[in-house]
């Protein structure tokens, strides 16, 4: 166990390199990961100290005020034209043929 813990540190200190190296931002758990071992380090913890340290840290979970806001996904046009279908309450025939015109426009706001 000590030998993964050690081995997982070294590969995910060798990784960031080669994320930045690649102009790539490190994910959130490479970020944690980094944090925690730069904390066990302050307190000059070693061995199983460490280890435990190192666990709980990785386990704690994030603030959430840190976390940063995703934007909202865009919606593809066949979730655009069902949405807009439900709107104006189409069934069967007329639903089939509105969405039909509507995803060959790509979207209801490009409709004729």
């Amino acid at each position: 166990m000590k030998n993964t813990l050690i081995a997982l540190c070294l590969a995910v200190g060798f990784a960031s390199g080669a994320y930045a190296a690649d102009g790539k931002a490190p994910t959130a758990q490479q970020n944690k990961m980094g944090a925690c071992n730069k904390d066990a380090g302050e307190k000059a913890l070693k061995g199983d100290e460490r280890k435990k340290f190192m666990s709980e840290c990785l386990r704690a979970k994030a603030p959430e005020a840190a976390a940063p806001a995703e934007p909202a996904p865009k919606l593809t046009p066949m979730a655009t034209c069902n949405k807009a279908a439900g709107e104006k309450t189409l069934k069967g025939p007329d639903r089939k043929k509105f969405m039909s015109d509507c995803l060959k426009a790509k979207g209801p706001e490009n409709m004729k």
